[in-house]
């Protein structure tokens, strides 16, 4: 465990260098993730920039990390960090989201874009009211791309609206027993009380990745999805830098606003063990991930000491 907290406090250091002198991660980084920085938007309507003023006095978000590693193999918590402490999930909410969809609606529904989900902020598809797309499309979109109108056109289809969808979440996050879990909007938008904790998230991602549309769909690298009409293609790349390049990593989820920080969860097969990894607000998203996963991949069965809560 020494060993490990050393390779956490190296990669802290790395951090706060960077913020140092660069002040934020480069562009492409950013806009992997749900929401890019500068950009402030009410709840169904357009994005506003920010101007630079109010980009530099902007709050940063609190540095403190939600970290719990796994071992599914052996049910052995190898590692965590704040795992009970609650905290913006981002995008990682739209684990729970295609959830209930899978498991209230038909993948081969048609599925008319409404004027709210083609105003959704990004990360987006670009999708046009009145276009018409399977559901599978819409589920495809969100958690590859994390495509926020792809997420809300599949709830409100779902749902009826959007509060009656979140109705259904927070249903099932009761019959789970995710009791530090409480959604506010089906996508990940920040929200005031909605919240969920490492803990919860990795329970929630065991029982997703039981599903086998879900985990087929959050290893691939990228897909593409067509309107009913066939007149427009999207293609929906992964925001997931893990998959390619960790063997074994076979997804799940990234997130990403101002006050969330950035969020990961990972799914690893190699070998003899099955690893999953809950990242919330870490500033150094993938190098972190590398060195936890490394970390979990070489780690002994038998249970090690957790860090502070």
């Amino acid at each position: 465990m020494t060993r490990l907290r050393a390779v956490l406090l190296a990669s802290a250091i790395a951090s706060l260098i960077g913020l140092l002198f660069c002040g934020t991660e480069n562009a492409a980084v950013a806009s992997t993730d749900d929401q890019a920085r500068g950009i402030r938007a009410h709840r169904g309507g357009p994005a506003q920039v920010l101007n630079a003023s109010k980009r530099r006095s902007a709050k940063r978000p609190a540095a403190i990390e939600g970290v719990l590693l796994k071992d599914l193999t052996t049910g052995q918590t190898l590692f965590e960090q704040r795992a009970d402490q609650p905290m913006s999930p981002a995008s990682l909410t739209k684990i729970m989201t295609a959830i209930v969809i899978l498991e209230e609606a038909d993948l081969e529904d048609q599925v008319t874009v409404s004027r709210h989900a083609a105003a959704a902020r990004r990360m987006k598809l670009h999708l046009k009211p009145g276009q018409v797309l399977p559901l599978r499309g819409l589920l495809e979109a969100m958690l590859i791309r994390s495509a926020n109108d792809a997420c809300l056109a599949a709830a409100e289809h779902v749902g009826g609206d959007e509060d009656s969808f979140v109705t259904k979440m927070n249903a099932k996050a009761q019959a789970m027993g995710l009791t530090s879990t409480h959604f506010r909007n089906a996508c990940g938008f920040d929200m005031d009380e909605h919240v969920s904790t490492a803990r919860d998230l990795a329970t929630l991602t065991e029982y997703a990745m039981a599903n086998a549309t879900f985990a087929a769909i959050v290893k691939e690298p990228a897909a593409v999805i067509r309107t009913i009409d066939s007149r427009r293609t999207f293609i929906a790349r992964t925001t997931n830098r893990l998959l390619g390049v960790i063997d074994g990593a076979v997804g799940v989820k990234t997130g990403y606003t101002r006050k969330a920080g950035r969020c990961l969860i990972a799914v690893v097969r190699k070998e003899d063990k099955e690893l999953l990894l809950v990242l919330l607000n870490t500033r150094q998203r993938w190098r972190t991930a590398h060195d936890l996963i490394h970390y979990g991949l070489r780690a002994q069965a038998s249970p090690l000491n957790t860090a502070s809560r």
